[in-house]
């Protein structure tokens, strides 16, 4: 039985219009200032070792941050909380352009991803409780695209604004959606009455010191190259450490920080497995694709950027077809043909050389697009069918905190892979050149008609370096297949809600 906010359709899309803005903001910036960190070294004076944490930062204070949403929610409300993470993103925004030295900048990163934290969990919370059930599907593919596109469509905006006017941009542009959003929020968006629980600070300590452990391995054991480092084994050993005691105390608290109803669900289990995966492929791609068409194949940012639309544009077109068609299609089926699509692109992407045209990324790229596009609305929805209201805000948040750990791992699981496979690659390619099998490489023989050794083999070894980096990607492509292959069996363990009650009940407003 769901619970739904009453109020009419001008307010409901008013309200969309709001929490989506809010939201679209929120999740752009988790990815648009990637391209812009070299700018602001120069500018910063930084050293390309802690540029990084700008970044970092960001992404370890809205994982500790998450979980504490639906706690918050019922000691402030869910008005007061959103205003509050809104402001208080927008303020940490303007901070961030205004920035004149690392350490603001990165302390007003810290603050942005900390109140941006609450943002997600609540809007998706708000559209699942002002839709009736029937209008739950075109819910979750208006907030499925806002999640989605952001990861996307950021690289390219923030190359864009960097270019065109400076890296500050790329945070000043947040300030008149989140005052406009914080109007909206205050004249459309009504409290409420939620019983107050006691603030479980056990639980939080420990989740937040496991997550921010977990996050500094992730993003700092490239650098630091992982188990080599004695930093590394510490924050790795604080992060088991840390989770198993969380474990343990969520399963005997009274009231744990997340609520055990959450873990004994297997739809909300399942599809946290699913989105972690999904959203960590999304991320991974995305964070791969742009960098392999610049130093590979010559492309600007724009251009680079652009290649990345088409699977921005195919997933919105999905999320709108699957809108209207999961009421009549078993939503599994349609995650399973999903997860196809995505695994079948990334196998197709396995074949890409340094010699191919833009349509082999175009055509993969509107595949994989469409396959997420297929996968995240029913999975949205697979999740929270069989969860009470009362504990959907903590859903969301844990299913936020999926999409940013699903993120982390991948991105620093490739780059890690990225960075061995290369040097084996340059190495087993390097073995094949030899003098007898290619005796023009010889120095006599090339001094003989006039050519620098040293040029050409320079030459050879940067020719060298592409072909090996190419097989990386390829590599990576191809793990990424698997792992989504892999979950596909998983789609016959989910349950459908069969025959869900169209008996709701209003929540009470303040």
């Amino acid at each position: 039985m769901h619970a739904v906010m009453e109020m009419s359709p001008r307010r409901r899309l008013g309200l969309t219009i709001v929490v989506m803005a809010a939201t679209l903001i929120q999740v752009l910036d988790s990815t648009i200032a990637n391209v812009a960190l070299p700018h602001m070294q120069a500018s910063l004076g930084a050293a390309p070792d802690t540029i990084t944490w700008v970044l970092t930062s960001y992404i370890v204070a809205a994982a500790v941050a998450t979980p504490t949403t639906g706690w918050l929610e019922t000691r402030f409300g869910r008005r007061n909380l959103m205003a509050l993470a809104v402001t208080g993103f927008t303020v940490a925004s303007i901070l961030c352009g205004l920035s004149t030295s690392l350490q603001m900048i990165v302390l007003s990163r810290l603050a942005q991803g900390l109140f941006g934290a609450f943002i997600s969990p609540l809007s998706q919370a708000i559209m699942l409780d002002i839709y009736p059930e029937k209008d739950r599907p075109k819910a979750m593919s208006i907030w499925g695209m806002g999640v989605m596109i952001g990861p996307i469509v950021g690289p390219v905006l923030g190359g864009v604004l960097t270019d065109a006017y400076s890296w500050r941009w790329v945070f000043f542009i947040n300030v008149p959606v989140g005052i406009c959003v914080l109007f909206g929020i205050f004249a459309l968006l009504e409290d409420v009455k939620l019983p107050k629980l006691p603030f479980d600070a056990i639980g939080f300590s420990l989740l937040a010191l496991g997550l921010g452990a977990m996050q500094l391995v992730l993003d700092r054991g490239t650098q630091l190259d992982w188990l080599d480092s004695i930093e590394i084994i510490i924050e790795m050993g604080a992060c088991v450490a840390m989770l198993w005691m969380f474990a343990i105390h969520t399963a005997t608290a009274r009231n744990p920080l997340i609520p055990r109803s959450l873990f004994r669900d297997r739809n909300f289990v399942l599809a946290n497995l699913f989105f972690l995966v999904t959203m960590g492929v999304l991320i991974a791609a995305a964070a791969l694709l742009p960098p392999m068409l610049q130093t590979l194949f010559g492309y600007s940012t724009t251009h680079a950027g652009l290649m990345v639309m088409p699977r921005g544009v195919a997933m919105m077109v999905a999320m709108f077809l699957v809108g209207r068609l999961s009421q009549k299609i078993d939503p599994r089926i349609l995650v399973a043909t999903g997860m196809a699509l995505i695994g079948a692109s990334q196998w197709m992407m396995t074949g890409f050389s340094l010699g191919m045209d833009e349509r082999p990324l175009i055509i993969t790229g509107l595949i994989q697009g469409f396959g997420f596009g297929l996968v995240m609305v029913p999975m949205n929805l697979l999740a929270f069918a069989t969860l009470a209201p009362e504990v959907r805000t903590n859903g969301a948040a844990v299913w936020s905190l999926s999409r940013n750990i699903g993120g982390s791992i991948t991105i620093a699981m490739f780059t890690a892979l990225a960075a061995r496979n290369l040097q084996v690659s340059h190495s087993d390619i390097a073995g094949e050149l030899s003098v007898i099998r290619y005796p023009f490489l010889e120095a006599g023989m090339l001094e003989r008609y006039g050519m620098p050794s040293t040029a050409v083999l320079e030459m050879v070894d940067r020719e060298v370096n592409r072909q090996a980096m190419m097989i990386t990607y390829l590599d990576s492509f191809w793990l990424m297949a698997v792992m989504t292959f892999a979950l596909i069996p998983l789609t016959l363990l989910l349950r459908v809600q069969k025959n869900p009650s169209e008996r709701v009940e209003p929540m009470v407003m303040e």
